[in-house]
């Protein structure tokens, strides 16, 4: 794990996102991209010319932030971008730069408290094919001895989705206890496990429930999970967090990190 891209803005979750990000960079030996997005505006009905007054003032953002964490000699390697979708530029910058791992906010914009996923961030779950690690804003860095990777099927279309959960496993000797929710509409042929994926739990936890939301509910307080783990699939882990760009807090609401892998159906 060698590039970790941190797209932030300039509200107050940004000090704390970056600070994880940092904090789990120095275990992982990763390299930071700190990016921020800004475009231009359209004033009094024509376009004027200031993309160099954003510019600066993106950096100043990108600077002051810098000034309120603590880098612990990590490489954090700063860029202000012009894009007028945010999640498209975010797009092409993994592509460009080979990122590894996005480390984001649950709220990457202005949206108020009654949201916990905010439009940029829940874009970016729902457009793009990278792995988002999700830090909730009260949630501070720490060693990730255990893992709750929650599924329905146990098929695994790609082995590429779980590079980045073993990854983290391996470099934080972490314990992944998988919980295998059978719903209703679980056929028996698709219960079987992955190869790869049963050979690197350490537990596994069967249930019935009426989804894998409610068969994490249940189960969360008991198994105090550093981090959930969850593929996201064209039907799935809390489907409503991967139809809309906006998730309220009555749908959803987490103060444990969200690692949400790339699933192909």
């Amino acid at each position: 794990m060698k590039n970790i891209l941190v797209p932030i803005s300039s509200n107050e979750n940004a000090v704390n996102t970056l600070q994880y990000a940092i904090n789990f960079a120095e275990k992982t030996n990763a390299k930071i991209y700190l990016v921020h997005i800004f475009s231009s505006t359209k004033i009094s009905g024509a376009f004027v010319k200031i993309d160099d007054i954003l510019k600066r003032d993106s950096k100043k953002i990108l600077d002051d932030l810098l000034a309120k964490v603590d880098r612990k000699n990590i490489s954090v390697l700063r860029k202000s971008l012009k894009g007028h979708n945010a999640v498209d530029s975010i797009g092409d910058f993994c592509t460009l730069f080979k990122i590894d791992l996005i480390i984001t906010s649950t709220k990457n914009d202005e949206s108020d408290n009654t949201v916990f996923l905010g439009e940029v961030t829940g874009g970016m779950l729902k457009d793009l094919s990278f792995p988002v690690m999700i830090i909730p804003s009260s949630t501070k860095f720490k060693p990730i001895d255990k893992i709750l990777m929650a599924i329905k099927s146990g098929k695994i279309q790609s082995e590429k989705t779980l590079i980045s959960l073993f990854k983290i496993k391996d470099i934080f000797n972490s314990k992944i206890d998988l919980l295998q929710v059978k719903t209703p509409v679980l056929k028996e042929k698709d219960m079987p496990l992955n190869t790869e994926l049963e050979n690197n739990i350490s537990n596994l936890i069967s249930t019935n429930n009426a989804t894998v939301f409610q068969g994490v509910l249940e189960f969360l307080h008991e198994e105090d999970p550093d981090i959930i783990c969850v593929i996201k699939r064209k039907r799935g882990f809390f489907k409503k967090l991967w139809q809309n760009d906006i998730v309220k807090k009555v749908d959803f609401e987490s103060n444990i990190p969200l690692l949400v892998l790339k699933g192909m159906s």
